[in-house]
């Protein structure tokens, strides 16, 4: 059986509504999975929520209703957001879920039971806001503790850890021998420095006195365990990862036809969550270095430069442009500008431009167009003309580059470009179609019409235009699934009741020249893309 391509994005903590980065994350991975559909892989996209921790359960105490009814609520708001952003993932995670719990108490249970995990007690400052305790590394230049942490506090406490710094050579050999676990490959330099630095051991409980919202601890019911070995493992727990099997071989299938997967995350959270604690978490639970998984590291979303912020005021709701835009334009606007894990400003201004230009006025325009001449000049239908039999001219030259040769160096150019980075997954249609729209300019088939001579040079243009619409569809079916489909309607290609509005109506095999056939009959234009007047 051919194994599924996973893949997954760091699970959305529930204590606060969505807002721009989170719907970033998700439609990269919908769009990378989408891609790989595309090429006819299986894929498994899994996405969720993280339900537990402490801010959960003050701000549940600070609505007056249980931890339970909080997470609900919010999870609700993100599940209504990625329909709405045409988000299509396969399985939902939850850390309240009973599957994950018992997958989560059975790894703890047996990294206890083979002295992995121990209990001491930590006397020191802890960062309220953080929730966790801090070291002297964390003060600034000043010697203090910067903002950034919040309230902190002395505090004594026992608890249980983690022995994480046992791995710490392990960790920087894999990370020395496996230059590509993290990309872009700047970040993976970050790692390494990071791991350089690492001392110390993971401390991974909170006393139930003071944190009773989390998954007990399975060998003493007063503690729960701490975000980690609960968020993180929730990668392996929704597909069927047996703690109780310590080699890989013995896992059931489910787990072993999907892992190891790809996980898409935010800058923020690689050091340390995933770029350290996670695959030590791994290794030490005897997951051989071929059984790692990889990380896409995305950037923010700022505002002017700065990190959008509650406490500043200056985060951005998706919810709102959607309502204000649409789906597609922001599907667009977020993968498009985007710089290969990189930062970027956000600007409302520049979404309303970037959607005016290459989609409304481009790609939108030419769909529009090519339509109308095709009703306009042959009563809706096309001819798959031969070039050969044409005199040399401008638009023979013009209609030759796409030729078998030029199609397939445009295929390879469009995955070299998305492998790279899903933001440059439209360049290759959009050149596609900036071309064309050239084609049409230097052709001007309303004057072939009047020419009883030209007419084979007329129906080689509108064919030309038309095919090259049918694959410009399917090459930007992963951003913009329903623009792909509208021009699919109106090409009216593909039409079978059980294809409507589903991925399987396009694939990658289909990209190939020459698959409208001679005589058939387009539909009618319907404006895919509306300029935006602001």
């Amino acid at each position: 059986m051919a194994k599924t391509f996973f893949i997954t994005t760091a699970i959305d903590y529930t204590n606060s509504a969505p807002h721009i980065g989170h719907a970033y994350e998700k439609i990269l991975a919908d769009v990378i999975a989408r891609y790989h559909r595309l090429k006819g892989e299986e894929v498994f996209f899994l996405t969720g929520v993280d339900q537990h921790g402490q801010k959960v359960q003050q701000s549940a105490e600070k609505e007056g209703v249980p931890p339970e009814q909080f997470v609900a609520g919010v999870t609700e708001q993100f599940i209504a957001l990625w329909d709405k952003l045409d988000v299509r993932y396969d399985a939902w995670a939850a850390t309240t879920d009973p599957l994950h719990k018992k997958c989560v108490q059975g790894m703890l249970q047996r990294l206890f039971d083979e002295g992995k995990i121990y209990k001491d007690k930590q006397v020191g400052f802890y960062s309220v806001r953080q929730e966790q305790f801090l070291t002297e590394k964390d003060r600034n230049e000043a010697g203090e503790f910067g903002p950034e942490w919040g309230e902190v506090e002395q505090r004594e406490e026992e608890n249980y850890y983690f022995k994480l710094s046992e791995h710490k050579e392990w960790l920087l050999n894999f990370l020395r021998s496996h230059p590509t676990f993290v990309s872009p490959s700047f970040r993976q330099t970050e790692l390494i420095n990071a791991v350089e630095k690492l001392s110390g051991d993971l401390c991974i409980s909170r006393p139930k006195s003071r944190l009773s919202w989390g998954i007990e601890l399975p060998f003493d019911r007063d503690y729960v365990n701490y975000v980690w070995f609960d968020a993180l493992s929730n990668y392996i727990s929704f597909i069927g990862y047996d703690p109780s099997r310590s080699t890989i071989s013995d896992q059931p299938s489910t787990f072993r036809d999907k892992w190891p997967a790809l996980h898409v995350i935010g800058k923020d959270i690689m050091i340390p969550a995933h770029g350290i604690y996670w695959p030590i978490m791994l290794h030490a639970l005897g997951f051989p270095d071929d059984q790692m998984p990889t990380l896409l590291v995305h950037g923010w979303w700022n505002i002017s430069g700065a990190k959008m912020s509650k406490s500043l005021g200056n985060v951005v709701d998706p919810d709102v442009l959607i309502e204000k835009y649409g789906a597609e334009p922001l599907r667009y606007y977020l993968i498009s500008e985007i710089a290969t894990g990189g930062d970027a400003d956000f600007s409302e201004g520049l979404l309303v431009a970037d959607y005016n230009h290459a989609l409304a006025n481009t790609l939108g325009n030419l769909a529009n167009r090519t339509l109308n001449m095709i009703h306009r000049f042959r009563q809706g239908t096309i001819k798959s003309s031969g070039l050969m039999a044409l005199a040399e001219s401008e638009v023979r030259s013009h209609l030759q580059t796409w030729s078998d040769d030029e199609l397939k160096a445009g295929q390879t150019f469009y995955r070299e470009k998305f492998a790279e980075f899903p933001s440059n997954a439209l360049s290759a249609p959009l050149a596609r179609a900036l071309a064309c729209n050239a084609l049409v300019e230097i052709s001007a088939p309303w004057n072939l019409a009047k020419d009883k001579q030209q007419e084979e040079l007329l129906d080689a243009v509108l064919y030309h235009l038309a095919e090259s619409l049918r694959i410009i569809a399917i090459w930007i079916s992963p951003v913009l699934p329903k623009a792909a489909h509208g021009i699919f309607d109106q090409l009216n290609w593909k039409m079978e009741a059980e294809l409507s509005g589903k991925e399987e109506r396009f694939s990658f095999a289909d990209a190939e020249w020459g698959g409208l056939p001679d005589g058939h009959v387009v539909g009618k234009p319907v404006p895919l893309f509306p300029r935006i007047e602001r």
